[in-house]
């Protein structure tokens, strides 16, 4: 080989194409979910235990900080949800090529971005 390789990856130089961003997203999102997931059972045991938990969530849910935090978690089930279909049908055999690879991917963000406004627009 008489190719020069650099000895250090510049990585702050190298394009992601879109379906190495939905999959790194897909990862993040399922970490983050993972990582909540005692919020989200504190949360549910709150709102089971008794009517008073029940209103002192409601009343820390009211917080806009605490709206965007679930905001965030929506976005991330929604994302982790539509890339694991998309990762199913890949396994499936469909839409295995490039080009059906970077329309998935466009479709992934898509929909869960359009999602989580929809779901913005009924938590405000």
């Amino acid at each position: 080989m008489n190719t020069k390789r650099p000895k250090h990856l510049a990585l702050h130089q190298i394009k992601l194409p879109l379906p190495g961003i939905v999959s790194i997203l897909h990862r993040f999102s399922g970490a983050l979910l993972f990582l909540c997931l005692p919020l989200l059972l504190w949360m549910l045991q709150a709102s089971l235990r008794s009517v008073l938990t029940y209103a002192q969530l409601l009343e820390i849910l009211q917080n806009p900080f605490s709206k965007l935090v679930l905001l965030g978690l929506f976005w991330a089930f929604l994302h982790h949800l539509c890339a694991g279909i998309r990762y199913l049908l890949i396994d499936l055999r469909y839409f295995s090529t490039l080009a059906g690879a970077r329309l998935t991917s466009k479709w992934v963000l898509f929909v869960s971005l359009g999602l989580t406004m929809v779901m913005g627009l009924k938590l405000w």
